[in-house]
């Protein structure tokens, strides 16, 4: 009965959303109007059924599992690797099935989902099975040599949420290619995108790949985990070429028009939809000095600092293996809840939104101090920053775009799985 109470309020939710941006258009109002009505209705009205029936990659094991026998088993996971409805971790399906399972990778935020952001992430030995966890995330990003020695083939099972700057995607790629270099094959398990066939913002420029973006890919891709490790391995984009060999299991009965509630919060400080759908925008900030919530019960849900004006207050504090000394700490901050007025009323749903960055580069008017080095890092570009600055609007930016957002366009579609 909970899984419905949120899907409805998602759907009103994005149907108000749909609803006001046609409204503010002017133009062919109706039939627009009609189209959101028809897209909130077949996306959201129907959601908790159709997800009832949805199974993940890890939800089938009849496919996966004859891929396994008299294999060494590399898994990389976190608390999102679990089968559903029964919550069962695949680690201890895996053993339940006496499937050879020799170590656990374990990405950013651990192998239990307990680390802040950012927060170095420590080799260790898994309390309840006693196996190794050999961490990905810190000084050893891409598995070396000796970890992929006694291992035939590694899965790739994490619930992943549709943006550039999310680091699992890059996880995979290195897990990818120590893969293809090791002579081991790979297995991605599918899952769905909450952000469904979203698509939007600035194209990744050659030049500003990092770890919080490594492909030439907008903000929001509109791709599943399967469907994006596809595109990495056939367009090249492993070190000196490799491919490796890779095979995925699709999820059944998922449609990307119905977009899709997350059953177990993917990271510390993305704890539900409001946050997963606002995320690519309140992100940006995270290359500022404005707190996005982090430290507070609303992260990447609300945005503020001392000396910007809203009528929303908050205080970030220390939380270990949340929020790990967040900016402002122990300071109250003035900014916007993004859940209420005015901000309630703005089209975030699966698009990226400059509105709340360019007024607060407004009001506190700092100029290029605003800005701190890791914004080019996560914008994947330094125009995005010089357009900022320059003052320009957020239709003028998001023209800019439009080129670049083509060309991606018809990339992606070689490797799409879903209707």
């Amino acid at each position: 009965m909970a899984n419905r109470r949120v899907n409805f309020e998602n759907f009103l939710f994005d149907f108000k959303v749909i609803f006001l941006a046609m409204y503010r258009s002017r133009f062919k109002w109706a039939i627009r109007l009609v189209t959101a009505i028809l897209v909130a209705l077949l996306g959201n009205s129907f959601a908790p059924s159709e997800q009832a029936s949805l199974r993940t990659g890890a939800d089938q094991p009849e496919r996966y599992l004859p891929l396994l026998a008299h294999k060494r088993v590399a898994l990389v996971a976190n608390q999102t690797t679990v089968l559903l409805p029964s919550g069962q971790h695949l680690v201890d399906f895996l053993l339940e099935k006496k499937v050879n399972l020799v170590k656990v990778f374990a990405p950013e935020h651990g192998f239990r989902g307990n680390h802040a952001a950012g927060s170095p992430v420590g080799h260790e030995v898994d309390s309840k099975t006693g196996l190794p966890v050999v961490s990905l995330y810190g000084n050893n990003r891409k598995p070396n040599p000796a970890q992929m020695q006694d291992i035939d083939i590694v899965i790739f099972d994490i619930q992943d949420v549709g943006v550039r700057f999310y680091t699992y995607i890059s996880t995979m790629h290195l897990v990818m290619e120590s893969a293809a270099e090791n002579g081991v094959d790979v297995l991605v398990l599918d899952r769905p995108n909450p952000h469904g066939n979203g698509i939007d913002g600035p194209v990744l420029k050659k030049g500003f790949e990092s770890f919080v973006g490594m492909h030439q890919v907008p903000v929001i891709h509109g791709m599943t985990i399967g469907e994006y490790a596809h595109m990495i391995n056939d367009e090249g984009w492993l070190k000196n070429s490799v491919r490796c060999s890779l095979q995925i299991v699709p999820v059944e009965g998922w449609k990307r028009i119905q977009g899709y509630s997350l059953p177990i919060a993917p990271s510390p400080n993305l704890p539900n939809d409001l946050s997963i759908t606002l995320y690519p925008s309140i992100c940006f900030f995270e290359g500022t000095n404005i707190s996005i919530g982090r430290g507070t019960s609303k992260p990447f849900q609300v945005y503020g600092h001392p000396d910007l004006k809203g009528p929303y207050t908050f205080t970030p504090k220390h939380l270990p293996g949340i929020a790990e000394h967040p900016p402002h700490e122990n300071t109250l901050c003035n900014g916007h809840d993004m859940a209420a007025a005015p901000w309630k009323d703005q089209p975030f749903l699966h698009t990226l939104n400059l509105e709340p960055l360019l007024l607060a580069y407004k009001e506190l008017n700092a100029g290029s101090t605003f800005f701190t080095s890791f914004f080019d890092k996560l914008a994947g570009n330094d125009v995005l920053r010089q357009q900022i600055i320059k003052g320009m609007t957020a239709n003028e930016i998001r023209e800019t775009w439009k080129s670049d957002l083509a060309s991606f366009r018809a990339m992606r579609g070689r490797y799409l799985l879903y209707e």
